[in-house]
């Protein structure tokens, strides 16, 4: 009886979660109708290039004119947008997110991120993408304008997929498919926190054995062509082996990402590490196995007593400086409306501002594997850009204002800018 009694709620929250999320959630734009030309912004390219006095243009979804006002071009027929003193940005990226996947932390009925066991390769993140989520808007309103929507839980998670923030549902928004397996690397070590202390992890060999067989009995499973019946987990792993996957290894330590590295490989497989908090000290190592970097933790504290206060700050320049290819993330999944105040804190411990921008934009498209389409604001690329009136990586002047995901003006209205004004009206006067 108690069973049934937690099942009703359950539902019954579910169902009263879905009757109001969408009421607060904008309907997608619809597809751009007329030429846009955004003129007179300070545009920053995402390429490492700034462009004083811009003109861009963009028709049909696609950018079609970036250069100088100077140029003296005719924009006939297009919308003028004027941005004079403002600053122009390609979309910014956030990869491995669980956003669309989870709504209320406290609310389990809301959290889609994981599924029972630990070897899922086959898990599809993108199915379970919600667009109707009322977290989408609020960090949309902060220039993050695609995503990279990761499965948690488990050995191998499953399958990640890029997403636009602005759809009907979840195949609208999808961008690319499926396109990355996620692995969780075992640790060496585990904090014990009934007794508040770091110990050794007594399964790790085992994890790593049982790792080991999965991706072999998986590599073994697509070389024989005789098989009778199909085995979805190693269907999925197939991608890997055939190069149309990319190998996502999550772990922080530098002992874990060489470890990982070195296991990828064996099987010739080209990893990303996620995570990387220790990437800068084996930035030789990464560079050396050309190993980008996902880093994903800079607005915290040190994980040893004996590092620098600021070391997670100035990581990211470490690894600009070391030459390898990064970018940036944030835990969690409405945190991702901070995304760009982790390159804003970065750039003021010694990484250049333009360097921020790539590690938000371009340099995420590349390790996403998007970058022939998208990450820059280039002639030919979609049209997913953003106009902000002040700098958009400062909290104290970012300010979104207009908002372009494939050409499409996107309402940026959101739950909690509607709770503002709403309680803004209440107070007033009073």
């Amino acid at each position: 009886m108690k069973l049934n009694f937690n099942l009703a709620l359950s539902v019954l929250a579910s169902f009263l979660i879905m009757k109001t999320t969408a009421q607060n959630v904008p309907v997608p734009a619809p597809a751009q109708s007329q030429p846009i030309l955004i003129a007179n912004a300070t545009a920053h390219l995402g390429n490492g290039q700034v462009l004083e006095n811009s003109y861009i243009a963009f028709e049909n979804g696609k950018i079609t004119f970036v250069g100088n006002m100077a140029v003296g071009k005719a924009f006939t027929g297009h919308q003028v947008i004027d941005a004079v003193g403002k600053h122009v940005y390609p979309g910014f990226i956030a990869p491995d997110t669980e956003l669309g996947l989870q709504e209320i932390e406290a609310v389990r009925a809301t959290q889609d991120a994981s599924e029972i066991g630990s070897m899922n390769a086959n898990i599809r993140s993108i199915i379970a993408y919600n667009t109707d989520s009322e977290v989408t808007p609020t960090v949309r309103s902060m220039g993050v304008l695609m995503a990279e929507i990761t499965p948690s839980g488990g050995r191998i998670p499953g399958q990640s997929s890029v997403v636009m923030l602005d759809a009907w549902n979840w195949e609208d928004a999808a961008y690319a498919t499926d396109f990355a397996m996620h692995v969780v690397w075992p640790n060496a070590s585990r904090y014990n926190w009934r007794e508040g202390r770091v110990e050794k992890n007594e399964d790790f060999a085992n994890q790593l054995r049982e790792l080991e067989d999965f991706f072999k009995q998986a590599k073994a499973y697509g070389e024989n062509p005789t098989l009778a019946e199909k085995n979805l987990r190693f269907e999925a792993m197939q991608g890997l082996f055939d190069g149309t996957k990319k190998l996502f290894l999550h772990t922080n330590s530098a002992t874990g990402m060489q470890e990982a590295v070195l296991f990828a490989e064996r099987f010739q497989l080209k990893p990303t590490i996620v995570g990387g908090r220790d990437a800068w000290m084996v930035t030789g190592f990464l560079k050396e196995h050309d190993v980008p970097v996902i880093f994903a933790t800079t607005q915290q504290l040190p994980s040893r007593e004996d590092e620098d206060i600021d070391q997670p700050f100035k990581t990211p320049a470490m690894l600009q400086a070391a030459g390898l290819r990064w970018c940036f993330a944030h835990e969690g999944f409405w945190k991702q409306r901070n995304l760009a105040y982790q390159a804003g804190q970065a750039v003021g411990f010694g990484l250049a501002y333009e360097d921020a921008v790539k590690a938000l934009t371009s340099s995420t498209a590349d390790i996403l594997g998007i970058g022939k389409t998208v990450g820059t604001i280039e002639i030919g690329k979609d049209a997913t850009l953003f106009i902000s009136e002040g700098d958009a990586l400062d909290m104290r002047t970012s300010k979104v204002e207009r908002a372009f995901i494939q050409g499409r003006d996107i309402n940026l209205d959101n739950k909690q800018d509607m709770l503002y004004r709403r309680f803004q009206q209440k107070y007033k006067g009073k």
